[in-house]
């Protein structure tokens, strides 16, 4: 118990900052605070027992690969589109580009484009890909003359993490109504009636400087359950992605 509440006071500090990089910080609109999408970009493949499919192909009933290293049923496949109101995106659905072999030598292995607030598997936990934003492999960005941006996202049985251009990313994690977010939620509740406001339980812990209590009880749990060690798994991967991204090419 000791141990425990030793390590409430470092832990809580980190929540309240942010990494001491400065992170590029642009702007793509009017800065309004979004949703909270954690979608593909439609284009996006995703690894199925039959090969890598684009996820606008595919479809209720489909099987997807996940990290466990079986495959799972698609239970539905979330849409919502957005057209550009003003000369840039608002910063809530300008896509996150990981540009290929940002994380290692092979994932991705194609560029990969996440919503801001969609998480990767990293180090066994899960972060949101804005929060490793270094400007150079991981980064905001889409094409110049796209006047329209289509997001989707696979809701399966439980959360998940399957495979995106071969990197580790979320499934759709059902928490109340969040799901009226897409524009064809209605298809949802008419398919699994009663089943809208059931709310799944994360696939691993949820860490970002945006999560609050959520982010210092993973913060807790992580440093517990490694001799009580306070460590910052958002921190550890921005500056190593970072670092890899800072590589000469050889």
């Amino acid at each position: 118990m000791s141990a425990r509440v030793a390590a409430i006071g470092p832990a809580a500090a980190m929540i309240s900052a942010l990494p001491a990089q400065a992170k590029p910080k642009e702007k793509h609109g009017n800065g309004r605070k979004g949703g909270g999408h954690n979608c593909f970009l439609r284009g996006t493949s995703i690894s199925t027992p039959k090969g890598d499919t684009r996820i606008e192909d595919l479809k209720i009933g489909d099987f997807v690969e996940t990290v466990r290293g079986k495959a799972v049923a698609i239970k539905w496949i979330g849409r919502r589109a957005y057209k550009k109101a003003g000369a840039f995106w608002n910063d809530s659905v300008m896509p996150i580009r990981i540009s290929s072999h940002a994380l290692d030598d092979k994932i991705p292995y194609r560029d990969l484009y996440l919503s801001p607030d969609h998480a990767l598997l990293i180090d066994g936990v899960l972060i949101r890909v804005k929060e490793l934003v270094n400007g150079v492999s991981i980064t905001p960005a889409v094409p110049a003359e796209w006047e329209r941006i289509e997001y989707l996202q696979i809701v399966l049985d439980t959360h998940e993490v399957i495979l995106a251009e071969g990197a580790p990313a979320e499934s759709f994690l059902l928490r109340g109504t969040n799901h009226e977010n897409f524009s064809n939620f209605a298809e949802y509740e008419h398919l699994y009636p009663g089943h809208s406001r059931l709310a799944m339980t994360p696939f691993a812990p949820i860490v970002g400087y945006e999560g609050g209590r959520e982010h210092l009880k993973a913060l807790l749990n992580l440093s517990i359950s490694r001799f009580v060690q306070v460590r910052d798994p958002v921190q550890e991967a921005y500056e190593r992605i970072a670092a890899r991204a800072a590589q000469p090419v050889s």
